[in-house]
């Protein structure tokens, strides 16, 4: 007789806790930790749980590597993303079932993807910002939404299972973040660290959950039965797995010092609903159960949600749909086309006084300057993949000229060298890169950062705090190289490759043109080259504010939202969120809204009235009116790419869920507003988009 967990036209529950029966405590001891072992008897395989797909399936060898999240963010685009999550998914499952017959289990060989991170971005100083979807809460939650659906799928069992972090309020700083408190506000909270998250686990059904290594509010992210059992299973209707950040278990008695040894902490971790451990500390759980400090109810409890989730990726199914994914699907020559088409949508112009776009056929000579304009690391970004195709900008804007126009490259300063005693080193290439430049007809100008710059606690090889930016200036040496670059009377385009919000205030005065390309992905270089010669036009928005410096923030430990983001900000920015540049132009029209027992919806015509077929990104603001508690400046509540050729004009409906007109008291809880002004156009709202652009969006008062 075929054992109930193995019969197919059994529900998962019944099946999952069939197998749950029939495993002995050791058993289901083994099955808590992340590299968890085989079950012979039960025909159980070994199976590591860890794996990322950040952007694309990451550190397991040959894939394709689209834009890093921020990039994405930056398209306004969540179909986009689905389309991205599909393919890596696709990629993901391909690599599975090769390495599968080929008994590999190990590291990064699995299906269950500890992504994406939709921690918010609420300052652009932390290293990791650029693994996020920004600083909006309602941008995230799109962008989150879409890729979940596309890593797992819409059939009957999940392609992948997608993995949600870090929660919650984990933005910041890197340094310190074992023992840091999160001190957060139940209206900030509510309002923005909690909004996405529950998004993803209601609209996407995410099938993973990991927790931060902070504490918040003094509640150990992986150790609160409130947060885990309470709020996101009880609450948000949570239905898959937990697991923690890697050592964030043993930082329980280590740094935060809640419990005393790490005995208590894996009992702790294991009560509270901390179903999976990436880490050591489970392996003393029988330890724990044999002191007395948890039952084997509590381990049941973790094993059967862990159980869940490998039965929803069909591993006890005898012919799951997705085990006949070829190797050939993965790293196609499709997915590449699909990570060209995610670059060409992320880059944003940020200014241009006619240099853009660049006219090839006038042009002699072009002189592409800088320490990333050569850089493989700025396409790749952080948990990334190994692409077999890739396009530094060097590369791209090499392929885009005649082979009569001479081209000219100079890495013309080190990245970030600061020492003294490399001072000759980091600018012996100075002189060469301004004789270039006082010879050339275009001056491409490529400056930025690097994941070595900007990324996770430990990963840095610099002076800067432990991966977070210690301010928002370039390094000294490509500051230099900029002046030398821009004094030589030249007209200079700059290309930022970053992750995160630079100043930019002295490049806003003296260059042409700014694109930010961020961290790209393989296709990057020749997307900013089609984009630079005009091929396609920029229609990137920005995810994050570009301040004009680091003075205009609060202290980095600060979780409170006061004077952050575009909501709250204190002053004016360089470059807003939402903001971006056209090689066309927009004109809006007859807008209307109808409100519906569900929110409403918002009517808008746009035209492209330039000469050069483009994208646009509609978005609506809505800012409301209450007089119980404080409402943020405006809030994005819906966006929309649109495609239009020269001279053709959509009539697009935008809907508003009731939460549009929704705002938080300070505890947290959610009041419906009557008042609101509802904006609609290419920008947010604000005195310096209008500055900027020249438009002002169209505007309702309901």
């Amino acid at each position: 007789m075929v054992p109930v967990y193995l019969d197919e036209t059994k529900p998962d529950e019944e099946r999952a806790l069939d197998l749950l029966s029939r495993m002995t405590l050791d058993e289901k001891v083994s099955q808590i930790k992340f590299d968890s072992d085989a079950i012979d008897r039960l025909g159980i395989p070994a199976y590591n749980w860890w794996n990322e797909a950040l952007h694309g399936v990451a550190r397991a060898g040959a894939a394709t590597v689209f834009p890093q999240p921020i990039a994405l963010a930056a398209a306004f685009d969540d179909a986009l993303l689905h389309k991205i999550g599909t393919a890596v998914s696709t990629e993901g499952r391909a690599k599975y079932n090769e390495q599968r017959r080929l008994n590999d289990a190990g590291l990064y060989k699995g299906i269950t993807y500890w992504s994406p991170n939709i921690n918010l971005f609420r300052d652009p100083r932390w290293g990791r910002g650029h693994e996020t979807y920004g600083e909006d809460p309602y941008l995230t939650g799109r962008m989150g939404t879409g890729y979940i659906k596309g890593l797992q799928g819409n059939s009957k069992r999940l392609r992948a299972a997608a993995c949600i972090k870090h929660f919650a309020a984990h933005s910041g700083p890197e340094k310190g973040r074992h023992s840091f408190n999160s001190v957060v506000s139940k209206k900030d909270l509510a309002e923005s660290y909690y909004p996405a998250f529950k998004k993803c686990i209601q609209q996407a059904r995410v099938e993973g959950v990991m927790g931060g290594y902070n504490c918040l509010n003094g509640e150990l992210c992986c150790g609160s039965d409130s947060l885990i059992n309470g709020l996101i299973r009880k609450e948000w209707g949570f239905e898959g797995y937990y697991v923690s950040d890697c050592g964030a278990i043993k930082d329980f008695h280590k740094n935060h010092r809640i419990t005393s040894n790490i005995t208590e902490s894996a009992a702790l971790a294991i009560k509270s609903g901390c179903d999976l451990n990436c880490g050591s500390v489970y392996l003393n759980a029988f330890k724990a159960y044999e002191e007395g400090l948890i039952d084997e109810s509590d381990i049941d409890k973790c094993v059967l949600h862990l159980i869940r989730t490998l039965l929803r990726l069909g591993m006890f199914d005898k012919n799951c749909e997705h085990d006949s994914i070829p190797y050939e699907e993965n790293d196609t020559p499709q997915n590449h086309s699909l990570a060209l088409k995610a670059a060409l949508e992320a880059m944003v112009l940020l200014k241009n006084d006619g240099a853009l776009p660049l006219d090839k056929k006038s042009l002699k000579t072009v002189a592409v300057i800088g320490p990333n304009a050569d850089s493989v690391p700025v396409l790749l970004g952080n948990y990334n993949g190994t692409p077999t195709e890739k396009y530094t900008l060097l590369d791209g804007v090499r392929s885009m000229l005649d082979e009569e126009t001479r081209l000219y490259y100079s890495e013309g300063a080190h990245l970030w060298r600061e020492n003294v005693e490399a001072l000759a080193e980091a600018d012996d290439r100075l002189s060469e890169a301004v004789a270039m430049a006082v010879r050339s007809d275009a001056v491409i100008l490529c400056l930025g950062l690097d994941p070595t710059l900007e990324g996770e606690e430990g990963d840095a090889n610099n002076s800067y705090a432990g991966a977070d930016k210690t301010d928002l200036a370039l390094p000294l040496h490509q500051q230099r190289l900029i002046e030398a670059v821009c004094e030589t009377g030249k007209k200079v385009i700059l290309v930022v490759a970053a992750g995160s919000a630079l100043d930019l205030r002295y490049a806003e005065k003296h260059c042409e043109a700014i694109l930010q390309m961020w961290y790209p992905g393989q296709m990057g270089g020749l997307a900013a080259a089609k984009l630079i010669f005009g091929e396609v036009s920029p229609s990137g928005r920005l995810p994050v504010t570009f301040y004009e410096s680091d003075a205009q923030l609060p202290p980095f430990e600060d979780y409170s939202m006061c004077g952050r983001t575009y909501k709250c900000i204190d002053g004016t920015p360089l470059y807003p969120f939402g903001y971006g540049l056209s090689y066309t132009s927009f004109e809006y029209s007859s807008m209307a809204f109808q409100k519906t027992q569900n929110g409403g919806s918002v009517w808008v015509s746009v035209k492209n009235t330039g000469e050069m077929d483009a994208d646009e990104v509609i978005q609506v603001y809505v800012s409301l009116k209450s007089e119980v508690c404080t409402a943020p400046h405006f809030s994005l509540v819906q966006f929309e790419r649109v495609s239009l050729k020269k001279g053709e004009i959509k009539r697009v409906e935008l809907k508003l869920s009731n939460d549009a007109f929704c705002v938080f008291d300070d505890e947290g809880n959610q009041i419906d507003c009557d008042r609101a002004a509802i904006y609609v156009g290419g920008s947010q709202p604000d005195e310096r988009s209008a500055e900027l652009t020249g438009i002002n969006p169209l505007c309702i008062q309901i």
